[in-house]
């Protein structure tokens, strides 16, 4: 498991970590300190810290294994993606048949790409 897909899997699962191996984790893979650096502040062994760190990546991928939320939450990005692209080439298909429109087209495109509201009137 790269660093990349482990962070992926602790901000999902962190909750799940006890107390210490969240630290420990946190120190690592955010402050990015080293598993000696990390040994000397909470006055363990670096043997211990390594196997915290190792302990704690197999446990995040049994979770998911388990779980499958990083899945499920890629492929939901997948579908939102899919729908954006959907409504973008209905906008372009219908503001060349309504130009009147243009407003509420360009209002629901951003409504669906997330960067619009719809106004209340």
């Amino acid at each position: 498991m790269d660093k990349l897909e482990f962070m992926k899997l602790w901000d999902l699962y962190q909750p799940l970590l006890t107390d210490t191996q969240r630290e420990i984790t946190d120190l690592y893979f955010n402050l990015d300190l080293t598993a000696s650096e990390i040994a000397e502040q909470k006055g363990v062994s670096r043997q211990a810290v390594s196997e915290c760190l190792r302990t704690c990546k197999q446990e995040l991928a049994d979770l998911e294994d388990k779980l499958q939320f990083a899945a499920r939450i890629k492929e939901m990005g997948r579908a939102k993606d899919e729908i954006v692209k959907g409504v973008e080439e209905w906008r372009v298909c219908f503001m060349g048949r309504h130009p009147e429109y243009s407003k509420e087209a360009e209002e629901l495109s951003g409504i669906v790409r997330g960067t619009g509201r719809a106004m209340v009137k």
